[in-house]
């Protein structure tokens, strides 16, 4: 036979009191990293939209086609990518076609997107977050405009 140690009737229940007061804490801990990922891989494909944005437009041929191919492969980006925005915008700057042949120039695209972050419960968290990012990309220097 093996003899138990008596226990002291102080201890008991201390567990479920330890657990419940660090069960909110992990909660808070868990939901900042959820929002911290989520913030983190919305700035990255903001980012990344404006930066293809720039680049498509940069292949046009001409201002009008620019901005509308531009744009559609910005918001194409987010789309594709996954990123939910309660709004966005791009907007592509054409003015680089203005630019006589043989002068470098650089076509510019500005997306913005607002971020909800209602389906994460955290206390004094934002409804939810503006972010802009810009891309650019380098005009044929010799292509006719």
């Amino acid at each position: 036979m093996t003899a138990q140690a008596p226990r002291d009737r102080r201890e008991a229940g201390s567990v479920a009191v330890e657990i419940a007061l660090l069960a909110p804490a992990l909660v808070l801990v868990l939901g900042l990293l959820v929002a911290g990922g989520r913030l983190w891989f919305a700035r990255t494909t903001v980012v990344e939209a404006a930066q293809t944005s720039a680049r498509a437009a940069s292949l046009a041929r001409s201002p009008g086609q620019a901005a509308a191919v531009g744009a559609e492969a910005g918001q194409q980006s987010m789309t594709t990518a996954g990123l939910r925005c309660a709004s966005s915008s791009v907007r592509v700057s054409t003015a680089a076609f203005a630019v006589p042949v043989g002068t470098p120039a650089t076509i510019t695209s500005d997306v913005t997107c607002s971020v909800p972050f209602g389906d994460v419960f955290l206390p004094g968290m934002p409804g939810s977050i503006s972010l802009a990012g810009r891309g650019s990309a380098a005009l044929d220097t010799y292509r006719a405009r």
